[in-house]
């Protein structure tokens, strides 16, 4: 099987997890996806969040997702428990559809390292 096709097996897989856990069984989309990860990194579950706060979850998510491709390095957590992150390289130019199946992948391993996918 290869790289790609491995890939879109998982994707699916998590997708389906994730929307059966937090939408009913709706289809969640990448953004939501990024949105949950954030949260999950926050670690302030029951809450909810005002819309700027939504925009520095995702920042959270996407920083932590591409850390271990090298382009973000966790820094400190703020006095209220908000991470940070420093950029170490900055992306390259990437079209949309290859920014989707990067996050994709990040999201992918994100979930295989907390062991909630294969």
């Amino acid at each position: 099987m290869s790289r790609d096709e491995k890939l879109k097996e998982r994707w699916e897989l998590l997708v389906g997890k994730l929307s059966n856990q937090f939408a009913d069984g709706d289809s969640l989309e990448l953004d939501s996806i990024i949105y949950l990860i954030g949260v999950q990194e926050l670690g302030k579950l029951h809450r909810s969040f005002k819309k700027d706060e939504k925009i520095n979850l995702m920042h959270i998510a996407i920083c932590r997702l591409l850390e271990p491709y090298g382009y973000y390095e966790f820094d400190f957590f703020d006095e209220e428990g908000w991470p940070h992150y420093t950029v170490k390289e900055q992306l390259p130019p990437l079209k949309a559809g290859e920014q989707a199946v990067l996050m994709k992948e990040a999201i992918v391993n994100y979930f295989i390292e907390k062991e909630f996918i294969d």
